[in-house]
């Protein structure tokens, strides 16, 4: 029989005797953590139920609000990573937007109050493209302007892409689109993971998340500084829970591939383009992204708004809605629409662009 140097196992017992607690503690920290992510998520669910309506596409049920009079043109707002319609409406350019529009604000899957079935489903931007083309017809929404913001432009792209005889126009917001070498890409990603994934986003990534909110809010904002409305109204918890991670971290590990597959195709784009973002983007740098894509795409408009940063439609609302009208305005009408119709319908916009003139004047 071979023995055992009393030494090894002296070693042993004292590496045991170290590692129990420590397994103790562990596990302590992540019970703690669930139940407190699970309770923060039941509280934030409740405070914040749906306020809008429901359609399904592709099996999955989207969450939108409705804004403004049928009688205007339409347009349909995409939000961008890890954000929701609400964050949209807090913006202001909802309301601006519902002066002179039919404004669909959709949830995108994972994110406020519409689902994201993980079996059998695909969540590219082409995935999410085809979702919300299919919603659309099934509201009997006819050729809207498409607005994406961050995230969501990739998603109003593939819209263009897939089906431009169905949109009017599309104005990219703050987005990505020509790949680059992202470092927190990866990190971002890992709550998507298998196996590491779901431990994480259940138990210490929404309460580390929640520790730096404020950090992470005023990168997003700057150079200007957070807005007021924005960290009074918007519900926090709801970007939190564990869906909307698992949804957050899926998208930011696929943003560079998808921004080289769009790359690919972007040649093909049809539909009147208008480009908007802030200069002083620090989340991505406008020269590389939306001055590069405005060179690329000879049916765009570009507007680079000086002093803004990724959330322009927050801090300059007025100029985001003036590149909404500008879509109106190069697209054209719809060849369905009687011109006193037509005429009825653009007369807001008209209105909205004389009053900018009259000021820049």
């Amino acid at each position: 029989m071979k023995r055992t140097h009393p030494m090894t196992i002296g070693m042993t017992a004292r590496s045991t005797s170290k590692l129990v607690p420590g397994l103790i503690a562990a596990a302590t920290v992540l019970g703690t953590s669930f139940l407190v992510t699970r309770a923060m998520t039941r509280k934030a669910e409740a405070e914040n139920p749906p306020q809008g309506q429901f359609v399904t596409a592709g099996g999955v049920r989207l969450h939108y609000t409705v804004h403004g009079d049928a009688a205007h043109p339409p347009l349909v707002l995409l939000h961008g990573n890890g954000a929701s319609a609400t964050e949209m409406e807090i913006s202001g350019l909802v309301d601006l937007a519902a002066r002179h529009f039919r404004v669909y604000a959709f949830d995108r899957p994972g994110y406020g109050h519409s689902e994201r079935p993980t079996h059998g489903h695909s969540y590219t931007p082409e995935a999410q493209a085809r979702l919300f083309l299919e919603a659309l017809r099934t509201l009997g929404v006819e050729r809207p302007i498409v607005l994406g913001h961050s995230w969501g432009s990739m998603v109003a792209f593939a819209m263009g892409l897939a089906e431009p005889e169905a949109l009017r126009a599309l104005v990219l917001v703050s987005g990505y689109y020509t790949p680059s070498l992202r470092l927190d890409s990866p990190l971002m990603g890992l709550p998507a993971l298998p196996v590491l994934g779901p431990l994480l986003r259940h138990t210490i990534s929404p309460l580390l998340s929640r520790a730096i909110w404020p950090l992470m809010t005023r990168r997003i904002f700057a150079p200007r500084p957070v807005t007021e409305n924005f960290k009074k109204r918007y519900p926090t918890w709801m970007s939190l829970r564990p869906g909307t991670l698992q949804a957050s971290a899926a998208e930011s590990g696929m943003m560079i591939w998808e921004g080289i597959k769009q790359r690919r195709h972007e040649s093909k784009l049809s539909v009147p383009t208008v480009i908007v973002a802030g200069e002083a983007d620090l989340l991505v740098i406008t020269r590389w992204q939306s001055q590069r894509l405005a060179d690329r795409l000879p049916q765009s408009r570009l507007h680079v708004v000086p002093g803004e940063g990724h959330m322009v439609h927050h801090t300059a609302t007025p100029a985001v809605m003036e590149a909404i009208a500008e879509a109106w305005h190069i697209s054209k009408p719809l060849v369905t629409t009687s011109s006193s119709l037509a005429e009825a319908a653009l007369a807001p916009v008209q209105e909205l662009h004389g009053g900018r003139a009259q000021r820049a004047a």
